[in-house]
């Protein structure tokens, strides 16, 4: 990779290039009475016909945007009138999929286009003429060599390792200007690695010469995804999986696996994010690797046990070629590349909120832990009953282009449509259920009275009671197995209230252990909580302990977070992690590190995430952010960089317990 080329992309010059301007359409679609196809298409067209080819000095992978901004293709009012009939999930246009990339790039769109509609025809038609318009640039500019790439692909497919990382840039490119968004990658190292190998084999490049233009594809994942937001800036979904077994069982681990890591070491920027697919089988060597990239900081490679993802599919129903071949969505979500139309982040059941509601409504009428336990159940169905019951006629904007590059398309959805269900704050609940087992129906020290005149007040009644509640109490995180256990039961629990139930494509509600932006969210709607929480703190960030929980390290973490049963609570959602940056300081740590994940993942925990943290550059980049550009934290399922996010995104990174081993 070209440093100058590197520092031009790091330091936001190719900014400048942003100066086109796409008109506002939905008005004049409304006007029209366009259909909503029709509209998606004009606008593609009109997309594709004002972006201006750009190619930066030695770049070895072009297509850059120069029109910022998509306009919407519905009028404010069009989109009331939808949302009265129909369900729209967040922006109403396709994401968190993973297209066919495999297919694409070994057909060519000219082929893809054989059985296209005419939507998909003049999509792959507009981005056709773009890439002409780009190859005439390169013939402009002296670069033969773009040239030659850009005759062959994306109009034909890749003969070599440069045409199918370059077709995967326009094919990816492509997805975000149709209006889709967290478009992901799926599992790189397996469908790219043919044209790798290939190239390896015949001596084309040296692993230094692979390396580089590695490093140069990875780099313009970076160079539009400022505009790319999500809840906060980051949160685009360019998730790209590394391992794993593939449709035969076979390892798919090697050379460019390897490689993809040292470049994500190379560039040390958020994107792409790094997923690793592991097992009982994976050799401690892939833990060292993906070790030495959390080292980094970068709060990757996330975790994911094929021994326990895979059976759990192919349990809810998905052919066991498709559960091997899982990619994760694009935080951790589990779905198929090229078939699955899962919409994996649909809702979210708060824990924490279940707690409070029997807590007020029916702790003062039991007699017993148990009773009151079933309180618990009734409220976690008929919680799901109201989640599930709202979400109805759901309709996403139909995507031509996206629709191409699906095996099974995607305008009614797709082979499977799962919808996913997130179950946040599960330690705050558990912790707390564990305090009112032991206090209100155990030793009878606290009475069912008490407990709620002091979580209503936020401690200032019975104050004497919280730090028996805060630091005393048994956790989750302390291998405890009191809290454990009972986090295991509110998952069983959570399983049954969705069990059985089909959704409006026909597919099934999947329960997960992920939070998202939830653990702020569900966090603000309750006041304190039984565990000695107080008003106004977050959860705990996916399936992790307490922020205040006093752990002694994160053996007993694992150990904790092992005991529950993730086969029918496997939406997704790891196990979330910070260590001190400091323990990185040698490669005896980095390995202490890799046997401390693979322990983990022996022990039959299902996703994990970490995160390397030095507290005093936090705090200096909140007061100096113009020094600390570069600086990546983990948020939940994707990593960010610090000075770009809001401040209470920034103080719960820094008010989650570091651990070193």
């Amino acid at each position: 990779m070209d440093q100058a080329l590197y520092r031009f992309i790091v330091d936001k010059k190719h900014h400048a290039y942003r100066t086109g301007v796409c008109a506002e359409l939905a008005p004049q679609f409304s006007e029209e009475k366009l259909d909503p196809k029709e509209r998606m298409i004009r606008r593609f067209e009109m997309l594709t016909s004002l972006e201006q080819p750009v190619i930066l000095p030695s770049e070895q992978i072009c297509f850059l945007r120069t029109v910022p901004k998509i306009p919407e293709c519905f009028t404010e009012a069009e989109w009331v009138e939808m949302k009265k009939t129909h369900f729209i999930h967040e922006l109403g246009y396709m994401s968190n999929i993973c297209v066919d990339y495999a297919t694409a790039l070994q057909k060519g769109l000219l082929a893809l286009r054989e059985t296209a509609d005419c939507y998909g025809q003049r999509a792959i038609d507009a981005i056709i003429a773009l890439s002409d318009r780009y190859c005439s640039k390169a013939k402009e500019e002296g670069r033969e060599d773009i040239a030659a790439v850009l005759t062959q692909v994306p109009r034909y497919g890749a003969r070599n390792f440069r045409e199918a990382l370059q077709m995967f840039r326009i094919l990816h490119y492509a997805m975000w200007l149709e209006g889709n968004y967290h478009n992901t990658v799926g599992r790189f190292d397996l469908y790219m690695y043919p044209y790798f190998k290939k190239d390896m084999d015949a001596g084309i490049y040296t692993r230094e010469s692979a390396q580089a233009l590695l490093d140069d594809f990875f780099l313009s994942f970076n160079k539009d995804s400022d505009l790319y937001v999500g809840v906060q800036q980051g949160d685009n979904g360019q998730s790209m999986v590394l391992g794993g077994i593939d449709q035969n069982g076979e390892e798919v681990f090697n050379l460019l696996s390897e490689m993809c890591l040292e470049a994500s070491g190379n560039l040390l920027m958020i994107d792409p994010k790094i997923n690793l697919r592991v097992s009982k089988n994976t050799p401690i060597r892939v833990y060292e690797l993906g070790s030495k990239l959390t080292k980094a900081g970068l709060g990757f490679p996330q975790y994911s046990n094929d021994d326990l993802v895979i059976p759990a599919l192919v349990d809810m129903g998905y052919a066991l070629q498709d559960a091997r071949n899982y990619v994760v969505a694009a935080c951790w979500e589990f779905i198929v590349p090229g078939v699955g139309a899962d919409v994996a982040n649909i809702g979210a059941l708060s824990f924490p909120k279940v707690v409070d509601t029997c807590l007020h409504r029916d702790l003062l009428g039991c007699d017993s832990f148990a009773q009151f336990m079933d309180c618990i159940a009734k409220e976690i169905h008929r919680t799901c009953d109201e989640i599930c019951g709202g979400i109805q006629n759901l309709w996403f904007v139909p995507s031509p282009f996206a629709h191409v590059m699906m095996a099974s398309g995607i305008y009614d959805g797709g082979k499977y449509n799962n919808f996913g269900i997130h179950g946040t704050g599960v330690a705050t609940a558990a912790d707390s259920l564990a305090a009112i087992k032991l206090y209100v129906f155990g030793d009878h020290s606290i009475s069912a009275q008490q407990m709620i005149e002091a979580v209503d007040s936020d401690f200032a009644c019975h104050g004497e009671i919280l730090p028996k509640l805060r630091y005393e109490t048994p956790k989750m995180g302390m291998n405890e197995d009191l809290p454990d256990l009972l986090a295991r039961e509110l998952l069983e629990r959570f399983a049954d209230g969705l069990e059985g139930r089909k959704n409006c494509r026909g597919g099934i509600f999947r329960a997960g252990t992920g939070s998202a932006m939830y653990y702020l969210w569900h966090a603000d709607e309750l006041g304190a909580s039984p565990d000695g929480r107080r008003k106004g703190e977050a959860f705990g960030t996916n399936y992790s302990p307490s922020l205040f929980a006093k752990i002694g390290g994160p053996v007993s973490v694992i150990r904790s977070f092992t005991k529950q049963n993730f086969h029918r609570a496997m939406n997704g959602g790891p196990l979330t992690l910070e260590f001190a940056a400091s323990m990185f300081a040698d490669e005896e740590s980095v390995e202490k590190i890799a046997r401390f994940v693979k322990a983990y993942i022996d022990m039959g925990g299902h996703q994990l995430q970490l995160n390397a943290v030095n507290t005093q550059k936090l705090l200096d980049a909140q007061r100096h952010p113009e020094k600390h550009r570069q600086l990546v934290v983990r948020i939940w399922g994707w990593s960010a960089y610090f000075v770009e996010l809001d401040e209470q995104y920034q103080n719960h990174v820094l008010s989650r317990q570091q651990y070193s081993v």
